[in-house]
C-alpha cells in the first residue's frame, strides 16, 4: 500500500520531474478536464497550471488535436474528472507517439486501458494517497445515516425542537454491528480497519481472498451472504461490467430492512431508480451516497425528498492535504512517462 509523508513525495516529485526540459523545449500536454473535455484546470484546482508550468505546457483538447494536424507532438495526455480518453481520443492526439496518460484520481474506468495498453502508452494514477481519506469519508456517510445526523441538524434548528424528546430521531448502532464491504481493495481494507475501533463484525465480498483481510478479522463471503447478514453494506468496488448495477433490486431485497447502503465507489454499481424504491417503501433503513448514476442527480430527482438519505457531491477523497499529494502525484506520472521513466504509480485495470 502507497502511504507517504509529505516530505516523501516531495523527493519522489523533484526526482521525477528533475531534468525533463533537456531540449530547452517544454513538451506539449493535452488537458482533457471534465467529461465535456472543456473545464479549465484552475476550475478544478487552482494550484494545477502553476504547478504544471515549470514542467510542461498545458494545452486544452481542442488545441492539441489541431497541434497534431500541424505535424507537432502531443507527449502527454492529463485526465482530470472523469472525461472520455477513448480510442478515438488518443488517436487524435498522436496514438502510440504519445508517452504516457497520467489520470488526476484512482479511479480510470473513463480510460480505455486497452487501447493505451495496444498503442504502448502507460497509464498513472493516484493510489495511496487518497485511501485513508476516502475511506474516513466512507465511515462519515456510514455514521450520518445510523445517527440521522443531517435530520438531528435540521431538528435541532427548527422551531420543532422546543423541548427535550426522548425517542425523537433515535438512530441505530454502530458499535457492534455487522459491517460488509464489497471490494476489500486499499480503501475497502481501511473501511474495515475503522469498523475494528467500533467493534464491528467484519465480512466482504471480493473477487479472491485478500491476506491483510485477516488483520482485521474480516470473513470472505458470498455476495448474496454479505447482504443479508450487514447492518451497514459499504461499496468500494471499482466500475467495470461486472460490477455496474450490481446492486440492483433483487440485491436490495436480499437485505435487512434495518440496513443501510453506504456507496463510496462509482454511482453506477447501484441501480439508482431500485435504490430509491427500496428507500421510499421502507425496505431497507437508510442510504449514504457519495456518488449516483447520473452523477449529480437531477434536481427534481425524487431521492432529494426522502429523509433517509444523505447525499454529498462526490467528496471523498476532498481534503486539502489529500488533494495536494494527488496533483503532486499526478505531476510526477506526467513527468516520469514523458522522460521515459518508470511512473510512480501504474494503472493496470
Amino acid at each position: 500500500m502507497l502511504r507517504y509523508s509529505s516530505r516523501h513525495w516531495r523527493l519522489q516529485i523533484f526526482t521525477a520531474c528533475h531534468g525533463v526540459n533537456l531540449a530547452g523545449m517544454l513538451p506539449k500536454v493535452a488537458a482533457l478536464v471534465t467529461p465535456a473535455y472543456d473545464a479549465p484546470l484552475a476550475a478544478i484546482d487552482p494550484e494545477f497550471p502553476d504547478a504544471l508550468a515549470a514542467h510542461v505546457e498545458v494545452l486544452p483538447l481542442a488545441e492539441a488535436q489541431a497541434a497534431v494536424q500541424r505535424g507537432e507532438r502531443i507527449d502527454a495526455i492529463l485526465s482530470v474528472a472523469h472525461p472520455a480518453v477513448t480510442p478515438a481520443i488518443i488517436d487524435s492526439l498522436g496514438g502510440s507517439a504519445l508517452k504516457v496518460i497520467s489520470n488526476y484520481g484512482v479511479g480510470c474506468d473513463h480510460i480505455d486501458l486497452a487501447a493505451a495498453t495496444a498503442r504502448g502508452i502507460p497509464v498513472g494514477n493516484t493510489p495511496g494517497v487518497l485511501t485513508d481519506t476516502t475511506a474516513d469519508m466512507g465511515f462519515a456517510l456510514l455514521m450520518a445515516v445510523a445517527r440521522r445526523i443531517p435530520e438531528c441538524d435540521t431538528y435541532a434548528r427548527s422551531p420543532a425542537y422546543s423541548k427535550y424528546d426522548n425517542f425523537v430521531l433515535a438512530g441505530r448502532d454502530v458499535h457492534g454491528a455487522t459491517l460488509g464491504i464489497v471490494g476489500m481493495g486499499r480503501i475497502g481494507l481501511e473501511v474495515a480497519r475503522r469498523g475494528t475501533g467500533f467493534k464491528m463484525r467484519i465480512l466482504y465480498h471480493n473477487r479472491s481472498p485478500r491476506p491483510e483481510a485477516a488483520e482485521v478479522g474480516a470473513e470472505l463471503v458470498s455476495l448474496d451472504r454479505l447482504l443479508a447478514e450487514s447492518d451497514y453494506v459499504v461499496l468500494v468496488c471499482p466500475s467495470s461490467p461486472s460490477t455496474r448495477k450490481l446492486i440492483d433490486a433483487a440485491a436490495l431485497a436480499k437485505m435487512k430492512k434495518t440496513a443501510s447502503l453506504i456507496n463510496i465507489a462509482r454511482g453506477d454499481v447501484v441501480d439508482t431508480e431500485a435504490l430509491y424504491q427500496a428507500l421510499a417503501e421502507g425496505r431497507i433503513a437508510g442510504a449514504g451516497l457519495d456518488v449516483t448514476d447520473p452523477e449529480p442527480l437531477p434536481r427534481d430527482h425524487p431521492m432529494h425528498t426522502l429523509s433517509n438519505v444523505v447525499l454529498a457531491p462526490h467528496r471523498g477523497s476532498a481534503t486539502y492535504a489529500t488533494r495536494k499529494a494527488m496533483r503532486e502525484l499526478t505531476i510526477a506520472n506526467l513527468v516520469a512517462g514523458i522522460k521515459g521513466a518508470p511512473l510512480l504509480a501504474t494503472y493496470t485495470g
